[in-house]
Parts: structure tokens; C-alpha cells; sequence
């Protein structure tokens, strides 16, 4: 086992259904083949008392593989019960090598004792490893098949000689005869420098590379090299959006092959059944996934959700755009992190331009973290591609911004809600009759987003006149290239993301331009508030968000502005992972005077908007979303593939705006009963998607 706990597992898998010997079970099973009653019967606890005193807290793996793990007071007050001792008699008999389990030294490995949180990391591993080896048994036995499918190992040399092959071919492709640029020049040898200390021993890895870097390939090309240098199982790569998951993945299995790169996110199409597995357990080689599925499973508690982290033991993990982590929950997932390295052989790549001086908080002042850029300034200045110019004192007016884009051939504006980005949107376009103006927020569904960014990158390419107004989606990692980008007030990572997206290619004779600005009528919203003020402290005219020593200074401020340390929800998510309370994790701890209720703003949610997906039928170019819904509605046909064909066609509402009263009239349920997917009856606008007027609030994207 990857993370040598090999016999705990064999222990925890011997005896996890150990409660299906008893009569009652066995009657179960006659009563079910006869009339198809579903009829619950606990056949866990005789298996979870049977290892207790020797698996310890681990025991819950056996006491939660079906419900979720809970937590390890609720396993100390488990008891025997009338026929427990017939049952483990019967066990027994059929099983006779777990008659040793009950008495000897711990099963734990020793290391899980060095503190809580190891050993709290240790039972989601082993919790993880048998769920998902008796999901893999179960379908093995609906299929006929004699034993579980398992990819075998990767191997890891052989995919970094495709990779590399497969690179080469690509840039030559891109240079089609052109002269190298000095942007390209400057990309093969980070290229070079990074995936040569690949050799270095597994840890913390840090990549500060500019926008425009080819960071993409450098990530991927040192988590392979290092994979197969030191006998890694897979590499994972998580990034904050699924526009970015999407953009990647395609990237990866042009080098690497379909076969090899899982995308596993909400809106994945995986019609194979082999994907579909390999989706829920991460059993491949390469895997693009976003932030919030990683980090929503790692600190999960429920077995489907969980039953992949046991494949990040041994693994090269690549955190992209990392500077997109949410900043309340920082110390446990920083803690997370340091755990898996430091105890089960994982390897992280911190992967940004806008590198976040994590070192500076406790959780991880005493860790090493190995850069792959010796002298990240030079090479900033190196790429160097646009100067900022900023306009927050006076303030403009949206409506003088829009003059301003108005007049550009080509410029992409970036603001923070989506009411801002559909005023302006509506302000540029008519004034800029000439030009294609085009919108990009989250209120439109992933199908018309993606058309949206295939028209922009075309009409780029071909040097036509297009005006972009967006939401933040558009900043962290997507590929688009822009001679001037226009940022709202924003804190200074966004900023510099944005940046980004201007002269990304370095095409331009001189400098792009990249204009901040603060408009009086589109107030910073309050969730930016501190980072805002921070940056307006730190940068400035001469003082660029791009100037690694002054994002140092901002980050080390914000911190402790924020008071991150002891931040409340980080605290007490940490408490309860020290308690191994791994239901008060997830799901937030008990609310005074108990009851069953929890707090749910102090659980660990990636996301902590409470979304309302509705299906959009009007924007369907194949006029099959309709039918979908019917079939969804109906219960006809294979419904895990119907859904996942409709993804495309969903947006999500904030729940707060879905139920009020005149939106939730243009809601039809699509399952009676179900209040987390309705049918949209509202109009559909065919530049700005679900329309804000309608809705009657400015939300955020």
C-alpha cells in the first residue's frame, strides 16, 4: 500500500462485512430476492468492535463504509448487542484468519502516532482504500467479473518520453517557420532550468512564473519527470475553474493521449463506463481536476466522495492558479498539505504568477518549500509585457470607461459582478457599433461560454475588432490575448492576473496596456473589501502588482490584516480534525444547544454559495435540451448520461436570488420534490444568458 498501512487495510477489508453472517442478515437477503423490499439492517458494527482495541480510530473505516465516517467518540461508546457473538461465531467459521485480529500491538503505523492530524489523515486514507475497494468488488460481482478491475501502474517513463516527444512536435507546430521570439526563447529555457531539478527529493515545490510562461507545460513536464524519478503513481493538477480544468485537459492529451488524461469535474462528459470509474476513484496516470473536487474530498467524510484521496499517496499534486485558495480556510488545507508530504510520499507544485507567501503563516513557517526559479525578478522582468496605468483618483464613471474601450480595436474588460459586466456590456456596444462586442459571466450556461471564448479567440486571431466585457472568470489561466485589458478595482493578485490576458504572446512593438480603474457608480463588492485596501496601501503608479518583492509585502500584510492564523473557521475546522470529529469537519460542529443542527458556515466548504442549478433549453444549437429535460423528468433512459449531456446547459443561481418569489415563478421542477435543479422559463438573452433584470440582483460571478 502507497501509504504503509498495508495491514491495517488487509484487517479493515477482512472484517468490514463481517455483520452480514448473521441471521438476520442472511433472512434480509431472502425477503429482498423475493419481494425487492429494501429492508436496513447495521451489519458494520460487529466488524468495527472486532478490530477496535488494535485499529483504534481506524475502526471507524469499517464503522462508516457505507454512511461516512462520524466521529471517534460515537465509536468508543459502540457496544455489542444480543446475537453479535452467534454472528462473529459464524464470521469466524467462514473466516478463520481474523480470529488474530482481536488481540496484539496496534495496526496503526507508528508514524500516525507523531500527532493528531497524521493520524486523522491516516484513517481518510485506509477509509478511502476500502470503500473503494468495495465499490470496485461489488461492480466486479454486477458485471460477472471474477476479480476487480485495476489499472495497472503507470508507467511514469514511458509518458515522459511521449510527453517530450509529443512537446517538441507541438511547438514546432506553433512556430509554423516564424522567427523565435523572445518570449519563446525565454520559455524553452524556464522549460529546461525547472524540469532539471525534477531530480530533487519529494516536498514542496514552488513555480512563480510569470503569465505567458508556457506554465502550463513546465508544471506538467516537472511533475512527470519527478513521477518517474522517483516512482510516483500519478500526478494530479488542480486548478480553480472548470474553464481552466477544460483548457488544460486539452493541452495535456495532445502530449500525453486521451487514454491517459482524466478530466473529472461537474461538468465532464464521461459516457464510458471506464472513465466513469476512473472519475470516481482517480485510478489514472493524469488527472485534471478543480481545487474545490480536491479539496471538498480531502476534508469530506461521505464514501463516494471520498473513496479518490487514497490515489494522492505517492502523488505529484499540481496547484494551479494557487493564489485562488480561499483564504479562510487556508491553515487547513496549508496543514493538509505539509501532513501529506511530510508522511505519505506526496509531492506538491505550488504553480502561479501571483505566487501567495504561504511561509509566512504558522501553519507552514517551518516548512520547506524548494523554488524551481532562482531569481524570479529577472525573470519577471524578462517577460515583462504591459504597464499599468491606474485611474482611482478621480474616479471615472462606468459610462466613461465604456468611452474609453469604445474606442479601442481590440480590448478585453474585466469587472467583479455580473449586474457590472452586463451594464457595461450593454454601455461599449452602443457605442462600438462597428466592432463585435461580446460578454462572458457565469450567468450564461458552460455551452454558450465556450462558443463565446471560440468566437473572441477566432476574431483575435484574424485581427478583427472585438470588445470582451467580463466577470472574473476569464483572468486566471484562460488563453486569450488582448493589446489592452481594462481591471476594476480589485485586490492585487486578480489585478495581475488580468494582466495576464494582455501582449500575452509579447506580439506587440511595445508594451500592452493594462488600465485600472475604480469606477464611482460599480463600488467595490464587500468579499474584496480587505485585499483592495491593502493593494491601494502597496501599489500604484511605478508600483506594479507584477514586482514579486511588493506582492510579498502585500501578502505578508493581508495576512495579517485578516488575522489568517487565527482566523475562526480555519480554527475550528482544525480542532475538530484534531478531535476526529470528521462530521463537525464537513458538515460544521453542533450549534449550541445541539439538536442535530450544525453550523454550516464554519464547516469546510470550498464553496460556500448555496447554488440552484437551472437548465437553460433556449440556448441549445442541437435542439436536443428539451428532450433531456423530459426524459429527466420522465425517468426514462440511462439518467447519469442525460445529466451529464445537460451540464452543458446549466447555470447556477445563488439559492437567496432562485427563491425569491417572481424568480422562482419561472422555475419548473424537473423532479417533483427535488429543490436543487429546476427547468429556466425565464427569458435567455442571447449576449448576457440569464438575464439580471429578470432575476433583480447583482450577484457576484
Amino acid at each position: 500500500m502507497s501509504f504503509g498501512a498495508a495491514d491495517l487495510a488487509w484487517a479493515l477489508g477482512l472484517v468490514h462485512d463481517a455483520g452480514k453472517c448473521s441471521a438476520e442478515w442472511q433472512s434480509k437477503l431472502q425477503r429482498v430476492a423475493a419481494t425487492g423490499e429494501r429492508v436496513g439492517i447495521d451489519h458494520k458494527r460487529v466488524g468495527a468492535l472486532l478490530v477496535r482495541d488494535r485499529a483504534l480510530a481506524a475502526a471507524m473505516a469499517v464503522s462508516g463504509h457505507h454512511g461516512g465516517l462520524g466521529r471517534v467518540r460515537s465509536l468508543a461508546a459502540l457496544t455489542p448487542e444480543p446475537g453479535d457473538r452467534e454472528t462473529l461465531r459464524r464470521f469466524l467459521a467462514v473466516v478463520p484468519e481474523a480470529s488474530a485480529l482481536a488481540d496484539g500491538p496496534s495496526l496503526l503505523p507508528e508514524a500516525w502516532g507523531e500527532s493528531p492530524m497524521v493520524g486523522e489523515m491516516g484513517v481518510r486514507m485506509v477509509f478511502s482504500a476500502l470503500v473503494d475497494a468495495d465499490h470496485l468488488d461489488t461492480a466486479a460481482h454486477a458485471h460477472g467479473l471474477a476479480a476487480p478491475r485495476v489499472a495497472p501502474p503507470a508507467d511514469m517513463g514511458g509518458l515522459v518520453r511521449r510527453f517530450e516527444a509529443n512537446r517538441v512536435a507541438l511547438l514546432a507546430e506553433r512556430g509554423d517557420g516564424r522567427e523565435v521570439s523572445d518570449v519563446d526563447r525565454v520559455r524553452a529555457a524556464l522549460y529546461e532550468d525547472v524540469v532539471r531539478r525534477a531530480v530533487g527529493e519529494p516536498g514542496v515545490y514552488r513555480l512563480p512564473a510569470p503569465t505567458g510562461s508556457g506554465k502550463t507545460m513546465t508544471a506538467a513536464g516537472f511533475a512527470l519527470h519527478h513521477a518517474a524519478e522517483h516512482g510516483k503513481a500519478r500526478v494530479v493538477v488542480a486548478v480553480p475553474f472548470t474553464t481552466i480544468t477544460q483548457q488544460n485537459a486539452g493541452v495535456y492529451r495532445d502530449l500525453l493521449g486521451d487514454e491517459v488524461v482524466l478530466e473529472h469535474h461537474s461538468n465532464a462528459e464521461l459516457d464510458d463506463r471506464r472513465l466513469r470509474l476512473a472519475a470516481e476513484n482517480w485510478d489514472s496516470p493524469f488527472v485534471v481536476t478543480t481545487t474545490v473536487q480536491l479539496f471538498d474530498s480531502l476534508f469530506g467524510r461521505r464514501p463516494a466522495r471520498s473513496r479518490k484521496l487514497h490515489r494522492l499517496a505517492n502523488a505529484v499534486v499540481v496547484l494551479d492558479e494557487v493564489q485562488a485558495l480561499p483564504m479562510s480556510l487556508l491553515v487547513p488545507i496549508l496543514d493538509a498539505l505539509k501532513v501529506l508530504t511530510r508522511h505519505f510520499g506526496t509531492t506538491v507544485l505550488l504553480a502561479s504568477a501571483t505566487q501567495p507567501s504561504f511561509e509566512h503563516l504558522r501553519v507552514w513557517d517551518s516548512l520547506d518549500i524548494k523554488p524551481l526559479v532562482d531569481a524570479p525578478v529577472e525573470l519577471f522582468t524578462r517577460l515583462r509585457r504591459v504597464r499599468y496605468e491606474w485611474q482611482v483618483d478621480p474616479q471615472p464613471t462606468l459610462a466613461q470607461i465604456a468611452e474609453q474601450v469604445a474606442r479601442e480595436r481590440q480590448a478585453l474588460v474585466i469587472v467583479n459582478t455580473v449586474g457590472q459586466a452586463r451594464r457595461l456590456f450593454r454601455m461599449v456596444a452602443e457605442q462600438a457599433p462597428a466592432a463585435e462586442v461580446v460578454h462572458l459571466s457565469t450567468r450564461m450556461c458552460p455551452r454558450h461560454r465556450e462558443t463565446a471564448l471560440t468566437r473572441i479567440r477566432g476574431l483575435l486571431d484574424d485581427g478583427e475588432p472585438v470588445l470582451v466585457v467580463s466577470t472574473q472568470l476569464i483572468e486566471a489561466g484562460v488563453d486569450v490575448d488582448f493589446p489592452v485589458v481594462f481591471r476594476a478595482l480589485a485586490p492585487a493578485e486578480s489585478l495581475q492576473q488580468a494582466a495576464g490576458r494582455a501582449n500575452r504572446e509579447g506580439r506587440l512593438p511595445g508594451l500592452g496596456r493594462v488600465v485600472v480603474f475604480d469606477a464611482s457608480d460599480a463600488p467595490v463588492p464587500r468579499f474584496y473589501r480587505a485585499g483592495v485596501s491593502k493593494t491601494l496601501g502597496i501599489f500604484g503608479p511605478g508600483r506594479d502588482p507584477d514586482d514579486p518583492a511588493l506582492l510579498d509585502r502585500y501578502y505578508r500584510s493581508l495576512y495579517t490584516g485578516l488575522n489568517v492564523d487565527e482566523a475562526e473557521r480555519g480554527a475550528v475546522i482544525q480542532a475538530s480534525r484534531m478531535e476526529l470529529d470528521f462530521e463537525a469537519v464537513a458538515d460544521g460542529p453542533e450549534r449550541d444547544g445541539g439538536g442535530g443542527k450544525r453550523d454550516r458556515g464554519l464547516a469546510f466548504r470550498m464553496i460556500d454559495e448555496d447554488p440552484v442549478s437551472v437548465i437553460v433549453t433556449e440556448y441549445d444549437p442541437e435542439a436536443r435540451a428539451a428532450e433531456l429535460v423530459e426524459r429527466l423528468r420522465t425517468g426514462s433512459g440511462p439518467l447519469g448520461a442525460v445529466l451529464r449531456e445537460l451540464r452543458g446547459h446549466m447555470v447556477s443561481l445563488p439559492r437567496a436570488v432562485a427563491t425569491a418569489p417572481h424568480v422562482r415563478a419561472l422555475c419548473k421542477p424537473v423532479i417533483a420534490g427535488h429543490e436543487d435543479l429546476w427547468e429556466w422559463q425565464g427569458g435567455y438573452d442571447v449576449h448576457v444568458g440569464v438575464d439580471e433584470e429578470a432575476i433583480g440582483e447583482d450577484t457576484v460571478w
